[in-house]
């Protein structure tokens, strides 16, 4: 068993077939399933149920790739403590991030490029559950996301910012008793009465406004459910809803109007997010970059 025969199976695994994996690896598909069908013989069993249509784990890949992904990890640190023993630092690092709040990690990013030229970052950008878990699973080094208390849990968080949410909407419409116009303050009750652009449930912004509302002892309902910050921006611009979402992605769409919550308004903190333990090399380094 050799960690060329891991990092194949972890991609089929995480890509979900052969074809996917060959294309991540930049190999031909026969070279994925001959090294697969190679270390399962080997271990005397099949570590993935194929069928025409999907590729799952059996029992033993489930425990398998787990091992895999930490023994890959096991070598890349090795790697990296060598090559910063020599004065260049290498490696991989890979971050999960929101809608939202990616953009603002480019200063960090151009610091470490800048120090640290040899070091490649992949970008993740998911649902916050879906980061929460790849943390826990390893298969992302550090995360820039909204995590309430519960979710913490098991890893190691540092503050960044922590903002309140506005209502936003069509330029000068009018929001019944709230107003028109941009700046006009709303209450969450005059904000349920309206049609509302909600995100994806497992989205930390929607996970934030749900809190709001029930703290608020406000129910609503949603009418439009996406998962892409700009098509919530469209919906909003065509005057078709509003949508609650954070002070700085508002600021990304300044044609649109904004309004501040009288009270009880939703919001959310964004921090960066490790697993316990020490960070490998190439993490660390740009973890220093983050203020």
């Amino acid at each position: 068993m050799d960690l060329r025969q891991m990092e194949v199976v972890v991609a089929v695994a995480e890509e979900g077939g052969f074809t996917a994996a060959a294309q991540r690896l930049h190999v031909v598909q026969s070279a994925v399933s001959s090294t697969v069908r190679a270390l399962e013989r080997e271990l005397g069993t099949p570590l993935f149920d194929r069928t025409t249509h999907r590729v799952s784990l059996t029992p033993a890949g489930e425990a398998f790739v787990p091992a895999a992904r930490a023994t890959l990890r096991a070598a890349e640190q090795a790697r990296s403590a060598v090559d910063a023993a020599r004065g260049q630092l290498r490696g991989r690092v890979t971050v999960g991030t929101m809608q939202g709040v990616w953009a603002d990690l480019h200063r960090p990013l151009a610091a470490l490029r800048a120090e640290h030229p040899g070091v490649v970052v992949r970008l993740r950008q998911g649902a916050v559950t879906d980061i929460r878990q790849a943390l826990r699973e390893g298969t992302v080094d550090l995360a820039v996301v909204a995590l309430d208390r519960q979710q913490q849990r098991g890893l190691v968080t540092r503050l960044l910012a922590r903002e309140e949410m506005v209502l936003v909407s069509a330029p000068g419409r009018v929001l019944g008793g709230a107003g028109a116009g941009a700046g006009g303050r709303v209450t969450l009750a005059e904000a349920a009465r309206l049609p509302l652009v909600d995100f994806t449930p497992g989205w930390a912004i929607r996970l934030a406004v749900d809190r709001a509302f029930r703290a608020a002892a406000v129910e609503r309902e949603s009418t439009f459910e996406v998962n892409d910050i700009v098509a919530a921006s469209e919906l909003v611009r065509a005057d078709l809803g509003v949508c609650v979402m954070p002070i700085s992605i508002a600021d990304r769409f300044p044609d649109l109007d904004k309004h501040r919550f009288d009270r009880h308004a939703p919001s959310w903190k964004v921090m960066v997010v490790q697993p316990r333990g020490e960070a490998p090399p190439a993490v660390a380094a740009l973890l220093r970059h983050m203020a």
